[in-house]
């Protein structure tokens, strides 16, 4: 039997991605006018509470994925690359990267695991190397178009930790051996799967969990408690657009 493998499982929306993927995702589809006033005010403020551990992870990506419904999936998928090159891409975390090419060197199984939609990595996983991508489907409809929820359960949570199980299983990996990236404290779960999780950028309450169990702890990311949705609203919204 071979020898197991290490593998370094990355976070991707304010982890690997240094930015929120949320706002840059709204300013973008404003400028196209494919979103309304009042969803951006949904998700700011749903997003405002999820920085600050008070919605769960699967109630934010029950919000955003609302978004999708009654929508062709490969019009996405057509725009998808030129999105990560455009926009994605120039806010990828040097740290991160750094720590991905680090892991290369080492012959480490390199994963991208996150709750963000399939045809969104699929360009991430390509430009930057990533031997597997666990994520979330869009589900789509007997009318060929998207529902708006996901296809099976959002990766996020538990369900992280499942799918790195599995793909444990099937590639040999050594989870005791191996590295988790992440920024929330809904990753908990992933992060005590392996033995070497590293908290980047953490929230509040991920980074006490962290400092109670010696995790290494990179960067401080706490939101600021003066800006409100509004005040995000009008820097997600540019004054050109109507």
């Amino acid at each position: 039997m071979s020898r197991p493998r290490v593998a370094a499982f990355f976070d991707f929306d304010n982890t690997l991605l240094a930015e929120d993927g949320a706002r840059i995702g709204i300013k973008y589809l404003w400028q196209r006018k494919e979103i309304s006033f009042f969803f951006i005010l949904r998700v700011l403020y749903a997003n405002r509470y999820f920085k600050r551990d008070k919605i769960s992870a699967e109630q934010m990506a029950a919000i955003i994925l609302s978004f999708y419904k009654g929508k062709e999936l490969a019009r996405f998928q057509a725009e998808a690359r030129d999105y990560y090159a455009d926009k994605l891409k120039p806010h990828l975390s040097p740290y991160l990267i750094d720590e991905l090419e680090d892991h290369r060197r080492r012959g480490h199984v390199l994963v991208l695991l996150s709750g963000s939609v399939r045809y969104m990595l699929e360009p991430v996983v390509e430009d930057l190397g990533f031997d597997h991508l666990l994520c979330t489907d869009l589900e789509v409809g007997g009318d060929g178009r998207l529902t708006g929820r996901a296809s099976g359960p959002v990766c996020v949570g538990e369900t992280k930790a499942t799918l790195a199980k599995a793909l444990a299983e099937t590639q040999n990996i050594d989870l005791p051996a191996s590295y988790a990236y992440a920024d929330h404290i809904s990753d908990v779960p992933i992060m005590e799967l392996v033995g070497n999780p590293v908290a980047v950028e953490p929230s509040l309450s991920l980074e006490a969990h962290a400092k109670s169990r010696g995790w290494p702890i990179v960067g401080h990311h706490h939101p600021d408690a003066g800006d409100t949705p509004e005040t995000e609203l009008v820097e997600a919204a540019p004054r050109d657009v109507p």
